[in-house]
């Protein structure tokens, strides 16, 4: 059974940093590939960043590219998301998922506050 389960969320001023972490029970996906994505209120869920199996390959959305860094420790099998440069327009509910997504592996999420 997959359990995805973030933690890491909070309150930051501008500029500030948090990191994530999802710490990740089965195997959500076969190539191993996971991502983390966030919904702002009123808005549609968005990738933000991913990341191979391996740890190798990376993807950023434009919107955070140079600031959040994704990464990865199999052997703790726990996914990262590193957020600097903290802006207001980050603030969401950050989920992490298999990458592409599945449905039923929506979790509760981390919420991140970034005040001006």
């Amino acid at each position: 059974q997959v359990q995805l389960v973030e933690t890491g969320g909070g309150l930051v001023q501008t500029g500030g940093s948090l990191r994530l972490s999802c710490a990740v029970s089965g195997r959500p996906s076969s190539n191993g590939g996971m991502g983390w994505f966030r919904q702002a209120p009123g808005k549609e869920r968005e990738k933000v960043a991913a990341i191979s199996g391996g740890g190798g390959t990376t993807y950023y959305s434009p919107f955070v590219r140079g600031r959040f860094t994704i990464s990865r420790d199999n052997a703790k099998n726990t996914v990262y998301l590193q957020m600097n440069n903290l802006k207001p327009e980050d603030t969401a509910i950050y989920y992490c998922n298999s990458n592409p997504p599945r449905r039923e592996y929506w979790g509760q999420g981390a919420q991140v506050t970034v005040s001006s």
